[in-house]
């Protein structure tokens, strides 16, 4: 039995998990505090970069989002996505809270959105030999972060020339009320907004596909394993990409909803990187 007492006041407290990067012999990794103005606070990222970099090159940075109930640290400590940035790649790691990523419709000192797409870049492109136009930009994230990812370059196409989703929660703006979920749900309302709002719709990746230009948006990389609830959300949003003549592809290949499956897509997912990221 555990016994909480005046004496043990981290009884009450969730210890954090232990941060242990999965590094390779040729990469080093950088942990940043800046302050973000769209925040108003400091927020921390990790970089991980080659060991080596040639003087006056600058790297193609990939920006890499967590999920809900994670972290900065996640991708480094649950993957080997260190092993890519040996192919000359600056790895960035946001910090993205609970906030998909988006500007908070009834927070309003939670701009994420802003925070990511001129406070964050603006700081890496300061402090790192990173390349600094759309082509060397690309933006990947898992579950939150994968509807992240895909709203973001949805929405600043002249940003990102690369996508990818991984298990993206593309479904979450337009998720109906249930009283099974309605803590969920008004979580996701404080962040998109009430149902059929205009903030919620400037959010949604089903509605912003249907209006952006295919012909200017970024190469979508998706993927969700066969395991998962996310599945039949993420094959009506590739088929909508496909009716409207997006550049992308999809793969629904085996696996549930975690870091395991999330880490075997890594190959892929550079692979298809290395193909379309540069054009």
């Amino acid at each position: 039995m555990i016994v909480c007492v005046a004496l043990l006041p981290a009884c009450n407290k969730t210890e954090p998990p232990p941060d242990r990067p999965r590094l390779t012999p040729n990469v080093r990794m950088q942990e940043i505090t800046f302050y973000s103005a769209a925040l108003g606070r400091g927020m921390p990222y990790r970089v991980i970069l080659p060991i080596k970099i040639r003087p006056d090159t600058p790297l193609p940075v990939v920006y890499l989002l967590h999920g809900g109930g994670g972290g900065y640290r996640d991708w480094s400590n649950y993957s080997d996505v260190a092993y890519f940035a040996e192919l000359g790649l600056i790895l960035v790691m946001p910090e993205g809270e609970s906030s998909y990523y988006v500007n908070a419709a009834a927070r309003p000192n939670d701009r994420f959105e802003d925070y990511m797409v001129n406070d964050l870049i603006a700081d890496v492109e300061k402090r790192l030999p990173a390349a600094r136009d759309r082509a060397n930009r690309s933006i990947v994230g898992v579950s939150m972060g994968g509807v992240g990812a895909v709203t973001l370059a949805l929405k600043h196409p002249d940003v990102f020339g690369f996508a990818g989703g991984i298990s993206p929660a593309s479904d979450v703006p337009s998720r109906a009320f249930s009283v099974k979920r309605i803590g969920q749900y008004r979580a996701h309302a404080a962040i998109f907004g009430a149902w059929g709002s205009e903030h919620r719709r400037q959010n949604d990746p089903f509605v912003l596909a249907r209006t952006a230009d295919p012909n200017s948006t970024p190469y979508f990389f998706l993927t969700c394993g066969d395991q998962e609830g996310l599945l039949p959300a993420n094959k009506k949003f590739a088929a909508l990409l496909e009716n409207r003549g997006f550049k992308y592809e999809f793969h629904a290949g085996s696996g549930g909803h975690d870091w395991n499956q999330w880490n075997r897509r890594l190959p892929e997912l550079f692979r298809s990187w290395s193909q379309h990221a540069l054009r």
